[in-house]
C-alpha cells in the first residue's frame, strides 16, 4: 500500500533526478512523464511512448526504489499507461517534425586520396572502394571494426564523398548511431515515425557509424532492424562501423547474425612505416617539414591510434607557426611530452626473429632454420642471423646453434653480407628496419 501521495513520490524523484542528469536528458526523457490516476497500491505514470518508459527502467530503475515501495513478487509498485494523445487521429502535418533531410553531412578531409594504406588497413580500403565504385553488388553489409582513431569513420564518410561524385542519382543517408536514436525521439514527439521510416527504406545507401551505442537500447535496436532488413531485402548497400565484432556486440541475435551476413573486416594498429607515411602526409597537408628521422621518433612513441599522430602534427604545426623554428628531436620531446608513449621492450629471442622474419619473407621457420640453398631462402636465413648479432647479446656461437646447428663462423659471415647489402638495397634496408622496430616495440 502506497502511504504517500502519488504526486509526491514522483515530485520527490524528480527533484532527485534532475541534480543528476543533463538538462538535454531531463527534458527529452523525463519531463515528459506524468502522473496518472491509479489504484493507491502502485504509483501510474503516463508516458508519450514506449521508449520513454524503457529509458526510465533502464537507467533509473534503482533510483526509483529509493522512492516507489517493492511489491511481494520484488517488482516496483509501479504501472505505465501509453498517452492516448501519441496516437495520430489522422496525417501529420508537413509542419511537424520531418524525417532526416537528404543532405550528406561528410567530414571534407575523410576521402580515399588522404587515407593512408598499410598492411593494417590494405584490405578493408579495398572492400570500401569496392562498395563505393559498385554499391550494393558485393559485401552486403559491409561491417568494419576496430579501436578508437583507426579510420573507421574516414572510409565510412570516404565512401559517402565517393558516391556523392560518382552516382549522383543514389540516395545515400550517413548517420551516427546517436543520431539514429535522436532521430527516432524526434519524430516520436512530431508523430511522424511513418515518414521517418518510409525516408529510410527509400535510400540506397546506409552509412552507420558506432554501431555498439546501440547495445542495451532494445527498442530502438527493433526499429533498426527492421530498417536493415528492409533495406537488405532490396539490395540497398549498408555500411557500419563498431569498435567490436559483431559477436562481441551486446545486441540481439537476430541483429548480430544479420550483420554478418556479409563481408566483417578489421582494422588494426598501423605498423610504424604506415605511422610515418601517415605523420609526413598531414605535415605536408598542413605546410610544415617533418624530416623523415622526426617521422619516425614520433612514430616509435606514438601507437595507439591515428587520431593521437594528427594530434601530434597539428601541435607541432601550431608551435613552428607561433615559435618560428624547425621540428627538431627537442622540440618534438618538449611539445609533444604528454603524448610519446614508451613501450617496454620485448625479451627478444631466436625464436623470435625468426617468427618475425618468416611474416616478412613469407617463408616458413623450418626452412629458415633448414639447409635450402635457394637464392630467397639463404637470403632471409641471413637476415635472421644479422638480427640476431645485432639485438642480442648471446655468444656467436650460442646464436648460430639455435639455427639448425650453423658455426659461428657462418653467422659472422652472414652478418657481414648483409651489412655489405644495406649500404646497395633500399627495399631490404626499409624490411630489416620495420622487422627491427616490430621485434624491439
Amino acid at each position: 500500500m502506497l502511504t504517500k501521495h502519488q504526486e509526491d513520490l514522483w515530485s520527490d524523484f524528480l527533484a532527485h533526478i534532475e541534480e543528476r542528469c543533463s538538462a538535454a536528458e531531463f527534458q527529452n526523457w523525463i519531463d515528459p512523464i506524468r502522473v496518472a490516476e491509479g489504484s493507491s497500491d502502485e504509483l501510474v505514470l503516463t508516458v508519450p511512448n514506449i521508449f520513454v518508459q524503457e529509458y526510465l527502467l533502464q537507467n533509473y530503475k534503482k533510483e526509483l526504489s529509493g522512492f516507489i515501495p517493492v511489491k511481494t513478487n520484488g517488482e516496483l509498485a509501479l504501472r505505465f499507461v501509453i498517452s492516448a494523445e501519441d496516437k495520430p487521429l489522422s496525417p501529420p502535418l508537413p509542419t511537424e517534425a520531418a524525417p532526416p533531410p537528404d543532405t550528406l553531412k561528410l567530414n571534407p578531409h575523410y576521402t580515399f586520396d588522404n587515407f593512408i594504406e598499410g598492411p593494417s588497413n590494405q584490405f578493408v580500403k579495398s572492400a570500401t572502394l569496392g562498395i563505393a565504385a559498385h554499391p550494393g553488388k558485393s559485401y552486403n553489409p559491409l561491417f568494419i571494426h576496430g579501436g578508437v582513431g583507426l579510420g573507421k569513420t574516414h572510409l565510412l564518410h570516404a565512401i559517402g564523398h565517393y558516391v556523392k561524385h560518382h552516382h549522383r542519382k543514389l540516395k545515400i543517408h550517413c548517420i551516427t548511431t546517436e543520431g539514429f536514436i535522436n532521430e527516432i525521439v524526434d519524430n516520436l514527439k512530431g508523430k511522424s515515425m511513418d515518414r521517418m521510416k518510409r525516408f529510410y527504406r527509400s535510400l540506397d545507401i546506409l552509412l552507420v557509424d558506432d554501431i555498439q551505442f546501440l547495445q542495451n537500447r532494445l527498442n530502438f535496436e527493433d526499429e533498426f532492424c527492421n530498417t536493415f532488413e528492409s533495406l537488405i531485402n532490396q539490395n540497398k548497400q549498408i555500411v557500419i562501423t563498431s569498435d567490436k565484432p559483431p559477436s562481441q556486440l551486446k545486441l540481439s541475435e537476430r541483429l548480430i547474425a544479420r550483420m554478418e551476413w556479409g563481408l566483417v573486416a578489421h582494422v588494426s594498429t598501423p605498423d610504424l612505416e604506415t605511422r610515418v607515411a601517415i605523420l609526413q602526409h598531414k605535415a605536408e597537408l598542413r605546410g610544415i617539414r617533418l624530416p623523415p628521422k622526426i617521422a619516425l621518433f614520433i612514430a616509435e612513441h606514438i601507437f595507439n591510434n591515428v587520431r593521437q599522430l594528427e594530434g601530434a602534427v597539428n601541435r607541432l604545426s601550431a608551435y613552428a607557426r607561433l615559435i618560428g623554428k624547425d621540428v627538431t628531436e627537442e622540440v618534438v620531446e618538449n611539445t609533444l611530452g604528454e603524448l610519446l608513449q614508451h613501450n617496454p621492450k620485448k625479451s627478444i629471442s631466436v625464436d623470435n626473429i625468426l617468427r618475425c622474419v618468416s611474416t616478412l619473407s613469407e617463408i616458413s621457420i623450418s626452412e629458415l632454420r633448414g639447409t635450402s640453398r635457394t637464392k630467397k631462402v639463404a637470403l632471409y636465413r641471413q637476415v635472421a642471423m644479422y638480427l640476431a648479432k645485432e639485438l642480442m647479446t648471446d655468444s656467436l656461437v650460442k646464436l648460430a646453434s639455435a639455427f639448425g646447428g650453423k658455426t659461428h663462423s657462418t653467422l659472422l659471415h652472414a652478418w657481414r653480407k648483409i651489412n655489405q647489402q644495406l649500404q646497395k638495397d633500399e627495399t631490404l634496408r626499409r624490411q630489416i628496419e620495420i622487422a627491427r622496430h616490430n621485434l624491439e616495440e
